[in-house]
């Protein structure tokens, strides 16, 4: 893409610290994007950012209460305009119908679909100057039954019909709304989830055993797929959620 066909110039990416995040701010930044790395720990964003100067980290955690204001806010201030909001932060966790933990649910819901409402609602009116794109990053489970982690599964789900909800709301705006499903992706989020390695271990057994492409999937497999949806190119796309899982949900 030349200087000329490039209107994608400044993208926000939450849970930017790692994983999916990580590989999205990076692929957006080589692409000559300015990016708010937005993520709960310093230390990860920095380590986003290095060798990239188009990245700039901004350490908050999108649930709480004034994290799109204060998102929004900074973008605004710095570079004037946002173009791309990339709702990837995310947590995952579960078990048993009978030993669901409400607390946890909640924690679940709050980052994984309330916070992407609220930082969507935030942007609405700087997208609509740039005619941007919001990315919602859900997941292929949201599509099929996952017993064990049916909370995750279902606010991703909710999440997957927000965008196509969204999508016609915000098309009269100018705003092209997607999302990006992943599979089977080599993530921290199991390490984050408090598993134990051989729990870690048989996950990922049974993963490629549901994946016809037969590997997992690398965080930078994601971040091209975001990265497709927001080109020009694909301006006459909106309301689509892309599954990027080696086949899983057709296989």
């Amino acid at each position: 893409m030349n200087d000329a066909q490039r209107r994608v110039v400044v993208v926000v990416v939450t849970g930017a610290g790692t994983g999916i995040g990580r590989a999205t701010a990076r692929a957006f930044s080589v692409d000559g994007a300015h990016v708010l790395a937005v993520g709960r720990r310093a230390a990860p964003l920095a380590e986003t950012a290095a060798g990239h100067p188009l990245i700039t980290p901004l350490t908050a955690d999108v649930t709480a209460p004034d994290a799109p204001d204060r998102v929004v806010g900074a973008a605004l201030h710095r570079y004037g305009r946002l173009d791309v909001l990339v709702n990837n932060a995310g947590i995952a966790g579960g078990g048993p119908l009978a030993e669901l933990d409400e607390a946890a649910a909640r924690r679940q819901l709050d980052t994984n679909l309330l916070a992407p409402v609220r930082l969507a609602r935030a942007t609405v009116a700087a997208l609509a100057d740039t005619r941007g794109v919001i990315v919602n990053v859900t997941t292929s489970v949201g599509q099929r039954a996952w017993p064990g982690s049916s909370v995750y599964a279902a606010g991703k789900a909710a999440l997957d019909s927000l965008t196509r909800s969204w999508a016609v709301e915000l098309a009269p705006r100018g705003i092209r709304v997607v999302a990006v499903a992943p599979g089977a992706i080599d993530t921290p989020i199991g390490a984050h989830q408090g598993l134990s390695p051989e729990q870690r271990a048989a996950v990922r057994r049974w993963q490629l055993a549901h994946t016809p492409l037969g590997r997992i999937g690398g965080p930078q497999d994601v971040a091209w797929a975001i990265r497709q949806l927001c080109d020009p190119a694909a301006g006459f796309v909106t309301g689509v959620v892309l599954p990027v899982d080696g086949g899983a949900v057709v296989g």
